[in-house]
């Protein structure tokens, strides 16, 4: 009898997990609608392919490092200014200065904190983890454009990205030996 209680426990734990585990999915793409994370532009009515040219933003571009890494990294121009739905292609560069192997990972953020649901990424080097061979130099595009319906009062938007060593196993967030 004790048996079959503890086999009853442990099926509506594993339910539970299984459950849990299902739900994960739609609760990370709502966090991540909700913050602005990786979002990428989806085709749908509230998007508009409109270029509104009466106004302009002006968007500068920031760069953080955030280990104790051998690695330069910057945007190649400081800002842009653009038409709310242009689509506009900027880039950054990263180089690993060291003498390992280095895999890292970027963080956009943006200023003001409205922008975040006005800014559309096409393609950014945001969305997968980067490898960096020693000595490696590399130039890594970011393609976006503002929804015109960003509201008038946002005229300055600042794109900000934190890279962040990923991987290794020594505490130091070294990535591993080649």
């Amino acid at each position: 009898m004790e048996n079959h209680r503890l086999l009853g426990r442990l099926l509506i734990i594993a339910l539970m997990m299984f459950g849990f585990g299902y739900a994960m999915i739609p609760l990370y793409k709502q966090i991540c609608e909700a913050t602005g994370i990786n979002n990428v532009v989806k085709a749908d009515a509230r998007t508009s392919t409109q270029v509104d040219r009466n106004r302009t933003i002006t968007v500068e571009f920031d760069a953080n490092l955030r280990s104790n890494l051998p690695w330069r990294f910057k945007p190649e121009s400081r800002r842009v200014t653009v038409h709310p739905g242009e689509l506009v292609q900027v880039g950054y560069e990263m180089e690993n200065t060291g003498h390992e192997r280095i895999i890292g990972q970027a963080i956009p953020s943006y200023s003001p904190a409205l922008a975040t649901s006005y800014f559309k990424k096409l393609e950014c080097f945001c969305f997968r983890q980067q490898t960096f061979m020693p000595g490696e130099n590399r130039k890594m595009p970011v393609v976006f454009t503002i929804d015109p319906s960003i509201p008038e009062e946002v005229t300055n938007i600042t794109l900000s990205y934190s890279f962040f060593a990923v991987g290794g196993t020594d505490g130091n967030q070294h990535a591993e030996r080649t």
